[in-house]
């Protein structure tokens, strides 16, 4: 099978093409140097020439609080949603499959209950705005297809939560951290291992949503990481921690769908623990 990794240089490309270097499973992978999948033309010219049979689209904008503001905001569209338009026209057009992720952000955070994939999306940043278009997308594009939205991502390439806190707790002997914001965090590896999963093993299309087990607040997060190093984490609430772009408030998605594919899904703090085992 001929596989195609959008985004191959980024945070979970980078996993990806490590995990399928693991099993020894050929691919091509692109970043924007390569394939601009903003340009339709260039796109279709791609795909046409290359055929791939597998497309795991890894390529996105992720810097959420720079979407609300020019240029970010289309730069954010421009990529998101023109370029998971593109891609998935030209996937279709030669009968490929597309594995698209997307985001916990397509959420409002209101719900007191887990978000279920039947849950009504009502995003309230202009990433998760963007991120639910490419969804429609897909969904209205393609034949063949996955679409896996995932939260709180960490993992060893790339900028992150847990590289910001053990950054951080070298020059600090304190810190503060939102204890307001509730939701699971997902590690890239155990991502990759689900986008691969679904292939291998004939999983039903359409949207699964992906993240570790159980869940926690950001400081319950810090703390773990920061759990055997010399710094004190205290909680604060979002109020004392203004961003940009709106974060929801509580975004726990149901693992129920994925859970009965068959794929185990381990907990973030066995997940946090393998990956910082890692990186030491």
């Amino acid at each position: 099978m001929k596989i195609l990794i959008t985004g191959a240089n980024g945070q979970l490309g980078t996993e990806l093409r490590h995990l399928l270097d693991e099993n020894q499973i050929e691919y091509v992978g692109t970043d924007a140097a390569e394939l601009d999948i903003t340009n339709a033309d260039a796109v279709t010219t791609y795909f046409e020439k290359n055929k791939p049979e597998l497309v795991y689209h890894c390529a996105a904008y992720t810097a959420v609080d720079a979407a609300e503001e020019e240029p970010g905001k289309s730069i954010n569209y421009k990529v998101n949603v023109v370029g998971t338009q593109n891609i998935a026209n030209a996937a279709e057009a030669i009968g490929a499959t597309l594995v698209y992720i997307s985001t916990d952000y397509v959420f409002d955070g209101t719900n007191d209950q887990m978000y279920t994939e039947e849950t009504p999306a009502a995003p309230k940043n202009e990433y998760g705005r963007t991120k639910l278009a490419g969804e429609e997308a897909v969904a209205n594009t393609m034949s063949k297809y996955y679409i896996i939205r995932t939260s709180w991502v960490f993992g060893e390439y790339g900028k992150n939560f847990v590289y910001t806190m053990l950054n951080l707790a070298k020059t600090h002997d304190h810190l503060t951290v939102v204890s307001d914001q509730v939701g699971r965090p997902t590690w890239t590896r155990t991502l990759a291992e689900f986008m691969l999963y679904t292939v291998q093993n004939d999983v039903p299309y359409g949207l699964y949503q992906l993240s570790n087990d159980n869940s926690c607040t950001w400081y319950e997060f810090a703390s773990e990481i920061l759990k055997d190093k010399d710094v004190e984490v205290s909680p604060v609430t979002s109020d004392e921690y203004p961003q940009k772009a709106f974060r929801p408030r509580h975004s726990i998605m149901d693992l129920t769908k994925i859970k009965a594919t068959g794929f185990e899904v381990p907990t973030w703090q066995d997940a946090l623990q393998k990956f910082m085992a890692k990186i030491d």
